[in-house]
């Protein structure tokens, strides 16, 4: 290994080995009895969360907005009390959220919100129609639960493509055992936009629902059903790629030709495996504001800060480095894990990181790379004196060694216990761009028979996925209510990237009874049809 450049590490899925015995993949016959949201075990399990007995109410108002991104960019959008992200909320572990979504949206918009990360009770998932009925115009609805795992997670609508207007905003579980010290902590928040300004999202469905087409995808990265332009990797096992050096050529001239308004062609990445991205977004955001006229946090040389990065992004990964520093990561996805000094990280939609970060004197921009995009979103740290840098900078630490989940180990304490694994699903990424078909196992999620074809496990079981990507391009893969672990040592996670003809094993404990969204967290492959119904037996 001493001989391969080590300026990037492991960026591509693992391919790991399962052990212990394997229940019945598939099956056939009629669905058995499914634990319903509402159901006693759901509340009785509830009832073992250990709790404060603090209850921190906020009410959430989901309303048009004109929204200020920076630089004269005004956007006519959606958003929590009129702004992007919206207000953070912080709770301490163990207090219950009470949180009273109310609809505001025009023409008879329903909506909802997911409580992204959050191993909550069920019925509060946020998730119509698996888990309530969507919340009609006018309506409020409370989503009430105990927030027992301290973390970074965020929050965003689970109704179409709306995650990718103004509708999200971070949530902070806090420890009150906080083993980490440091001095401040600033929460960094990255996204794509498009909403108001070029269109809405509902229109980006549209154009891309319609595929390609016979259209000529040569050298374009965007594969078809079957994925073949990357199928002789299928078998690769990543699990000794630790050092590969990934970091060329990864942002490249990316997005350059395009096909319509929104379908973006030619965005490649080596990080994210070939195809970046499907959607051409005019802006990029970090917390809420365009590179001319930045986010900026003001603190002091010498003082350790702690940065909770989300990626609330529909279509994009973003690549993360703060010039002139090195970035410690503590955590990804609200889970400790064994400390990596890097430069840069490599954070898929719905991914969070958190890292530590001793301040130099000076004025330095934090830029988040739209990987394969040629475009970026910046937010400046000042410390000192300074002239603030162009908007287009590129810090060289982005192309010093490059971090994502898959390179990264769960701390001790978080690591999953060595059992038997009693059940082993193989979850195969499918469809393509020609058609815009994506799925799961060759099937498109039906939102009006919800419970067709779940995924099924049992209360207890210890239970494996194995991520099959079988299509030309990446996916985030999230699974709510749980969180999993990459193979058997990897960090625990509730989403992580799968690179285009890879396999990712994640293991889990089935402990947390209901009916559970499995999917790509990519907005529009979700939408499309790449979800699937995680659900326990009755």
């Amino acid at each position: 290994m001493n001989s391969i450049n080590r300026r990037s590490a492991l960026l591509a899925g693992l391919a790991v080995a399962g052990g212990g015995a394997l229940a019945a993949c598939g099956g056939s016959g009629s669905t058995p009895a499914l634990v319903s949201p509402d159901s006693k075990v759901v509340a009785t399990t509830d009832k073992k969360r250990k709790g404060t007995g603090k209850v921190r109410n906020v009410t959430l108002t989901a309303a048009p907005a004109m929204l200020d991104l920076g630089g004269t960019v005004m956007a006519k959008s959606w958003a929590f009390g009129g702004r992007t992200p919206g207000k953070e909320i912080r709770v301490s572990a163990g207090d219950t959220l009470a949180a009273e979504l109310s609809n505001q949206l025009p023409d008879r918009t329903t909506t909802s919100i997911h409580w992204h990360g959050i191993a909550l009770r069920a019925d509060m998932d946020g998730v119509p129609p698996a888990t309530q009925s969507a919340v009609r115009a006018g309506r409020n609805f409370t989503y009430r639960f105990l927030a027992d795992t301290p973390g970074t997670y965020f929050f965003h609508p689970h109704v179409g493509v709306q995650l990718d207007r103004g509708l999200h905003a971070p949530l902070i579980v806090e420890d009150p055992r906080e083993p980490l010290s440091y001095d401040d902590e600033w929460v960094v928040v990255l996204d794509d936009w498009v909403d108001g300004v070029t269109g809405t999202p509902d229109q980006v469905l549209a154009e891309l629902s319609h595929g390609m087409g016979g259209m000529d995808m040569g050298g374009s990265g965007h594969g078809g059903s079957s994925g073949h332009d990357m199928g002789d990797m299928g078998g690769m096992d990543m699990g000794d790629m630790g050092g590969m050096d990934m970091s060329g050529g990864s942002s490249g001239k990316g997005g350059e030709a395009s096909s319509g308004k929104f379908m973006l062609m030619g965005a490649r990445s080596t990080l994210l495996g070939g195809d970046a991205g499907d959607v051409k977004y005019p802006y990029h955001l970090v917390n809420g504001r365009v590179p001319a006229d930045p986010d900026v946090y003001t603190g002091k040389p010498g003082k350790r800060v702690r940065l909770r990065v989300v990626n609330a992004g529909g279509d994009t990964a973003y690549r993360v480095a703060l010039g002139g520093h090195k970035l410690t990561i503590t955590h990804t996805d609200g889970f400790p894990v064994v400390h990596q000094e890097v430069d840069a990280l490599l954070v898929g939609m719905g991914e969070r990181y958190d890292v530590l970060v001793t301040l130099a004197d000076g004025v330095f921009p934090l830029v988040a790379v739209a990987e394969g995009k040629n475009a970026s979103g910046m937010a400046l740290v000042r410390t000192g004196s300074g002239a603030a840098p162009k908007p287009s900078v590129r810090p060289k630490e982005l192309d010093g060694m490059i971090m994502n989940a898959a390179g990264l180990k769960a701390a001790d304490d978080v690591r999953l216990a060595t059992r038997r694994t009693d059940r082993v699903h193989r979850i195969e990424l499918t469809g393509g761009m020609a058609r815009y078909d994506w799925g799961i196992n060759g099937k498109r999620y039906d939102m009006k028979h919800p419970t067709a074809h779940p995924v099924l496990v049992e209360q207890g079981e210890r239970v494996r996925l194995d991520f099959v990507n079988k299509t030309g391009m990446w996916h985030p893969m999230h699974l709510h209510g749980h969180t999993y672990q990459l193979g058997t040592g990897g960090p625990r996670k509730d989403t992580t990237i799968v690179l285009p003809g890879r396999t990712v094993s994640v293991y889990f404990d089935a402990d947390n009874p209901g009916q559970w969204m499995l999917h790509c967290h990519n907005a529009y492959h979700g939408e499309a049809g790449m979800m699937a119904l995680l659900a326990y037996e009755a």
